[in-house]
């Protein structure tokens, strides 16, 4: 209102008499919230709006003011909270403090009740106080939230004098410390963030308290008021305390809140702060925004400008409040990490503020300091602020550098990679750099399966894979801590997690779109066709196993056949796996349990056992044979490994044994066989070394291939006490074995891991030297856990013409010297192992085996196969076992 139409008003108020007074004050309110509606709806500035509503009420309280106490001295009238700050919204309380010095409470009290009555019954709904200055300032000192309302006082009418007195009184350090009232307002801050489980993205958040929200802005302001004697924080500028680009975002969201509150009290029609799923779409239309498609809502669009403004917010917040905190504390020393980056009081600094802007480059390698140093607390306000600024910088050239890319690369295969796309995420600096993530930050989904905004649920998944390393990931996830030590590049599964819903919101299908966004982004990154079609597949794919499982029956073969085919082979099944529980249990934490545990858990075991019995189909075979080639030379090169001396090796070495072993496993295994040189090539070499796993030992065979080769290693390890968890069994070109074994070993708790390595090789080593030498395997009790898992013996026969080989599928109950006793009957029924792919499964056992006759033909012959059966059978099977039926009982040609 203008200052004639405020004039207005006053004069028609005191036109009339006290019986008319209300229903013309309760009339003006009205009207004048109805023309503010219109004005809303047409764009008027919603800070005119609010300050249009205080004004019409101070004018409406001025005139009440004037009827009930007059011209009484020691009585003023003030505004308080956001009604003192001239933020009326158009439900909000009129707060209001009557100030009373010596005894006019007393003496003027029917007044007092007659005035807030007037209030009342003209829809003022006033909340009010009347205290004397005295008491004001006694409750201010107990309580920081009071002193925040006093220092937010307005007056209105009344004597001026006891105004003056109050307002210096709060003014001064003496009423509250800068350093007490910014450690009670923060404690303040953080008490209400817990409320919302301290984040900003809830489906139905409080626009005014909850994290990122108005009132983190006000608090801020407060602190400000109080640290720097300032009213606005306008004025921290040329104090230094805040940058322009600071200062403009804090006004925008400001605004940009303030509007949608405004909008959510106009289509709920009271007082209401939550924006709930009632109010959504209506308050949506009313700020017109439109369905674009049904993966874009209007009121997704709506959300998705809240969910960016907090985000804002808090960065600010975050930001501000260190700066805040260093002003009271002083600047505290710095110790340089780098040419660029220092630490001072645990926060990470650059010490030229200019050189993100200079070369954005150093953006990037900020990141990288930060992850190499855990103990750093944060970023320092200071650089944060440079990094803003500088964001603008990471723009297409930017991103299109080789440098860039390597660097962005170097952060995923770096420390802490999950913290690192965190950190980016929060800054800002991954929306720059990843534009199509930029889109889905903020982005929700209007139903009550997705509780996180797209960005947050990323994170979520991401946070979910970090956890996988961890042992106490085994209590949530029934496979993960196994699966992810196996994983040949973990950096694929954290991008595969990044993209898996960079399309939603687009229109078409999400996962074939974002497949493609991934798809580029790993070209452009270096990455090998291998790598990068394995990221875009799992972008793809990655709702496929979730359906397979929850919406088939995974009990039907064929079911699992078509799901195996999809996937093709192990290594896609074991990223997929990760993916899929890592998802679903970052859309919501009520939608992971045990049931999707075990189903999931089940439906890996089910594919990883078809595709490990001849579904198999490796991609990339030759790529991945080449990169394991490379990888293991340069390792080789840098131990001093002659490069004609690795070729000689290698011309043995099978294209299979580059698939099997990893490049440090090639290089381990190449070095033992150089350092001995060809001239021991007839004896044979023995490798052992502790494994990564604690307990445990992994071994490798090197000797001229014999009959009863690998019975004799298997018998030995048992006779060691050693448990073979997983085998590899292969053959070299030449006629060697290359032969690894992954043991579990009880007796490294007594000696040193490396003492005991050395003992077996010896031990093992002298065992296969005399391989004619009858070595059974010893009797061993079954542990108590085992005996309450039982599954029974299946023994499949089957025809494997690509090799010209019989396949031997076993699947048991797993038990000590398991592997050896299987063994031990091949070599007495004359069969020749050829291959073998051995691996236990908690208490499961699945093995493969390609054999043959003794002149290595296919064994097709049942009068043979049978004996074989049965033998291995009643080998494997202990009392209980025996008195169960067998699968299996006919032999395929």
């Amino acid at each position: 209102m203008s200052t004639g139409e405020l004039a207005g008003l006053g004069q028609r108020l005191a036109a009339v008499g006290d019986d008319a007074w209300q229903a013309l004050a309760k009339a003006e309110l009205a009207a004048g919230d109805v023309r503010r509606a219109v004005g809303f709806d047409a764009g008027i500035d919603v800070d005119r709006l609010l300050a249009d509503r205080s004004a019409q009420v101070d004018t409406l309280l001025a005139d009440a003011y004037r009827r009930d106490f007059g011209a009484t001295a020691g009585l003023a009238l003030f505004a308080t909270g956001g009604f003192g700050r001239g933020e009326l919204f158009p439900h909000s309380d009129v707060d209001i403090l009557l100030l009373c010095e010596g005894d006019i409470c007393s003496e003027r009290q029917a007044s007092i009740e007659r005035f807030l009555t007037r209030l009342w019954d003209a829809s003022l709904a006033p909340g009010h106080a009347v205290r004397s200055t005295a008491q004001c300032l006694e409750e201010g000192r107990k309580d920081a939230t009071v002193a925040t309302a006093l220092s937010e006082l307005r007056f209105i009418c009344g004597d001026p004098a006891p105004a003056q007195q109050l307002s210096r009184a709060v003014r001064s350090e003496g009423f509250w410390s800068p350093q007490d009232f910014f450690k009670a307002k923060r404690a303040e801050q953080r008490a209400r963030h817990a409320r919302y489980n301290d984040t900003a993205y809830n489906l139905e958040p409080n626009l005014k308290e909850g994290p990122g929200g108005l009132r983190d802005l006000h608090t801020l302001a407060w602190m400000a008021q109080r640290i720097y004697g300032v009213r606005e924080i306008a004025e921290l500028k040329p104090l230094g305390a805040i940058g322009g680009d600071e200062f403009i975002a804090f006004e925008r969201e400001r605004r940009a809140l303030s509007h949608l509150r405004y909008g959510l009290h106009l289509v709920s029609g009271r007082r209401e702060e939550r924006l709930l799923f009632d109010f959504q779409r209506p308050l949506s239309e009313r700020l017109g925004f439109k369905d674009e498609h049904a993966d874009n809502l209007a009121v997704e669009q709506l959300m998705q400008g809240y969910f960016r403004s907090v985000a804002v917010v808090l960065r600010l917040n975050a930001r501000l409040l260190q700066r805040f905190e260093e002003s009271l504390t002083g600047e505290p020393a710095i110790e340089p990490l780098d040419e660029d980056f220092a630490a001072g009081g645990g926060y990470l600094r650059l010490l030229d503020e200019t050189a993100f802007c200079s070369e954005p480059l150093k953006i990037l390698a900020l990141f990288r300091v930060w992850a190499a140093n855990p103990s750093l607390k944060g970023l320092h306000s200071s650089t944060a602020r440079a990094l803003g600024e500088a964001l603008p910088r990471v723009d297409d050239d930017f991103r299109a550098r080789p440098e860039v890319r390597a660097a962005f690369m170097r952060l995923l295969r770096g420390p802490q990679p999950v913290a690192t796309l965190s950190r980016m995420w929060q800054l800002g600096v991954l929306a720059r750099y990843l534009p199509p993530f930029g889109n889905v930050s903020g982005r929700m989904q209007y139903d009550l399966f997705h509780v996180y905004t797209v960005d947050q649920h990323t994170l979520m998944v991401l946070r979910n894979i970090e956890s996988f390393s961890e042992p106490e990931s085994k209590q949530r996830f029934a496979l993960a801590h196994e699966l992810w030590p196996r994983l040949r590049k973990p950096e694929l599964l954290l991008l595969g997690a990044l993209f898996h819903d960079i399309a939603k919101g687009r229109g078409g299908d999400h996962s074939s779109l974002g497949a493609e966004d991934a798809l580029t982004f790993c070209r452009e990154h270096g990455l090998s066709t291998a790598d990068a079609d394995l990221v875009a597949w799992l972008v793809r794919q990655h709702l496929s196993m979730s359906i397979t499982a929850q919406r088939q029956d995974i009990s039907d073969p064929e079911v699992i056949a078509r799901f195996a085919g999809v996937v093709g082979e192990r290594e896609r099944l074991d990223y997929l796996y990760l993916l899929t529980v890592a998802d679903i249990a970052g859309t919501s934490p009520k939608l992971w349990n045990a049931w999707k545990d075990r189903l999931l858990a089940d439906l890996h075991g089910a594919t990883r056992f078809a595709l490990r019995r001849g579904l198999e189909n490796r991609v990339y075979a030759d790529e991945r044979i080449a990169e394991t080639r490379a990888a293991a030379l340069e390792r080789l090169l840098e131990a001093g490994i002659d490069a004609a001396e690795i070729e000689r090796v290698w011309a043995g070495f099978p294209p299979e044994g580059f698939l099997r072993y990893s490049p440090e496993q090639i290089a381990w295994q190449t070095r033992g066989i150089a350092q001995r040189g060809a001239t021991g090539d007839h004896e044979p070499l023995v490798l052992a070394r502790p494994h990564s796993r604690s307990g445990a030992l992994e071994i490798f065979v090197y000797s001229p291939d014999r009959d009863g080769l690998f019975a004799v290693a298997a018998a030995t390890l048992d006779r060691l006490g050693l448990s073979i968890a997983e085998a590899r069994i292969v053959t070299s070109t030449n006629g060697y074995s290359l032969d690894t074994f992954q043991v579990l070993d009880a007796g490294m708790e007594f000696v040193s891991p490396e003492r005991r390595a050395a003992t077996v090789a010896a031990s093992l080593r002298e065992a296969l030297a005399d391989i004619g030498a009858e070595v059974s395997p010893p009797n061993r009790i079954v542990p108590r856990q085992l005996r309450h898992f039982r599954i029974p013996v299946q023994i499949e026969f089957s025809a494997d013409p690509a090799q010209g080989r019989t396949r031997l599928t076993l699947v048991c109950t797993d038990r000590p010297g398991l592997l050896a006793r299987a063994a031990a009957v091949l070599r007495e029924h004359g069969v020749r192992l050829h291959d073998a792919r051995i691996a236990t499964f908690g208490e499961r056992v699945e093995d493969f085996f390609q054999i043959s006759d003794e002149q290595d033909r296919p064994i097709t012959d049942p009068d043979r196969l049978e004996p074989l059966r049965a033998a291995l059978i009643d080998a494997l099977s202990d009392t209980m076992d025996k008195d169960t039926p067998h699968v299996g009982q006919r032999a395929h040609a």
